[in-house]
């Protein structure tokens, strides 16, 4: 046994790991290195939520990235969708992985609902449980009891591997509940250590005891951006680790299992807090990309002589919805469809928008200039 836990024989044969309850005992030693990530990321993710107070419209930038966190985590569990497939099922047309998209679909459905919740309900098993639900809901994996923690035993490993041989194996049913018990006590504890290396280990506790049948993953990292709104250490949800995650995909499990292999917390909060460091300032960095498109583009239509108070319009909602069509445009501006057609052909001209199906009719345009912006790290 070390400080994380220990493994312990099961009746039918196989070893489960069951965790030790929060904090690590021998203590943490924040020091050194350490210490210095912390501080580095602290400051990065305050420049981050600082950032979030002066954006003119943070709201967009939020609903945005919280669709790109979900494209990001859905990947790190196999989902096959990009960001375009996602804004194509948003404008109503269904894109043919239709089965993966739901997935991301339903991360962000999960996220706001956690986020609404929040408000006026702390973290707690309950919501926890209520937000598995919502992300479970009407996709692969939703036979499997969403919202509610698992009855029999589950394992992680390659696709089609058995208890035999697989890579990890969480505590059994009735250990498992045990150790959500003792995670959620740990939640309304008055805080013993700073709360990014709380987030760190609370995640790599969840992980660890994989309370569900399905959507584990999904719903700790989910957890992550909730858990820090939810103890004021970020205004607005801006921190998004799957970048990170997804990146380093590997060396995410590994340091993960070298904890429940090893005790050693150290190496993961220090690879956690990286994270937080590398997530933070691309997203800040993103976000001042985004500012300065919005001001060229605004100053183009301005040059072009196509400023009217609907394409000015148009360029705004094309920050809310990339992927549009005329007919898009004529129903949301309360315009003819000539009307809406003249203003698109006039944004493709000058180069904001780009038509992407070759199609003489049914024509469909993405503003590329922003999705680039937005789907760094995010391609296939």
């Amino acid at each position: 046994m070390n400080r994380s836990g220990a493994y312990r024989q099961q009746p039918t044969g196989y070893k489960a790991f069951l965790p030790s309850p929060l904090p690590p005992n021998p203590p943490l030693k924040i020091e050194g290195e350490l210490q210095i990530l912390l501080s580095n990321a602290d400051m990065s993710l305050a420049r981050l939520d600082g950032l979030g107070h002066i954006l003119p419209n943070a709201d967009l930038f939020i609903s945005m990235y919280v669709k790109k966190e979900a494209l990001l985590s859905s990947q790190i569990e196999g989902t096959q969708a990009s960001l375009e497939d996602l804004f194509e099922f948003e404008s109503g047309k269904l894109p043919e992985n239709i089965n993966d998209v739901a997935e991301v679909v339903n991360y962000v459905r999960a996220f706001n609902y956690g986020m609404e919740r929040l408000v006026s309900f702390p973290m707690s098993l309950r919501l926890i449980k209520e937000i598995h639900s919502v992300l479970m809901e009407g996709v692969r994996g939703g036979e499997k009891t969403p919202g509610e923690f698992r009855k029999t035993q589950n394992w992680i490993g390659p696709p089609g591997c058995t208890l035999k041989d697989a890579r990890f194996i969480p505590p059994p049913p009735h250990e498992a509940e045990a150790a959500m018990g003792s995670l959620e006590l740990y939640l309304h504890q008055p805080p013993r250590l700073p709360a990014l290396v709380d987030c760190a280990l609370i995640h790599y506790l969840f992980e660890t005891i994989h309370p569900f049948l399905d959507g584990n993953g999904r719903l700790g990292r989910l957890l992550i951006t909730l858990y820090l709104k939810w103890k004021g250490v970020m205004e607005k949800p801006l921190l998004y680790l799957s970048y990170y995650f997804r990146k380093f995909r590997q060396e995410y499990y590994d340091r993960l299992n070298m904890v429940r292999d090893n005790g050693d917390f150290e190496q993961w909060i220090a690879f956690f807090l990286k994270g937080v460091v590398v997530t933070a300032d691309s997203a800040v960095d993103a976000v001042k990309q985004i500012m300065e498109l919005q001001s060229r583009h605004r100053s183009l239509l301005w040059q072009k002589k196509i400023s009217s108070p609907l394409a000015v319009g148009i360029l705004e909602k094309l920050f809310y919805t990339p992927y549009v069509s005329v007919n898009d445009i004529a129903r949301d501006f309360s315009i003819s469809y000539q009307a809406a057609s003249t203003l698109v052909s006039q944004l493709e001209d000058i180069g904001i928008l780009k038509e992407i199906t070759g199609r003489k009719r049914d024509k469909r345009y993405i503003y590329a200039d922003y999705l680039q912006i937005l789907e760094e790290g995010t391609k296939l």
